[in-house]
């Protein structure tokens, strides 16, 4: 062999060498990664799966209230002028009528 091909061939057998030796390192890391996105992405659903359900309970519960305020209700209503009646003369009574 020539020494061109030995040098590949020494080269060739160390990178099979780390290959083999790091493989799960980098496995290891790949894992990390895929499983942090996971989280990450769960997350973030439950995040705005709460938010939303609780702009759907502030909507509801606000409907609710004008609704209920809305209703009419058995009290008899006074309607008035606005103005305030004259003071009662003091020399006057209610039997002069």
């Amino acid at each position: 062999m020539s020494s061109r091909k030995e040098g590949a061939a020494i080269v060739g057998a160390g990178v099979a060498a780390c290959a083999v030796c790091c493989a799960g390192s980098i496995g290891g890391i790949l894992a990390a990664i895929g499983l942090g996105t996971a989280v990450g992405v769960s997350l973030y659903g439950a995040a705005a799966l709460a938010v939303g359900a609780i702009l759907v309970m502030i909507v509801v519960v606000r409907r609710r209230r004008r609704t209920n305020a809305c209703e009419p209700t058995a009290e008899t209503v006074v309607l008035t002028t606005g103005r305030r009646p004259a003071p009662a003369e003091p020399w006057s009574s209610s039997n002069d009528l």
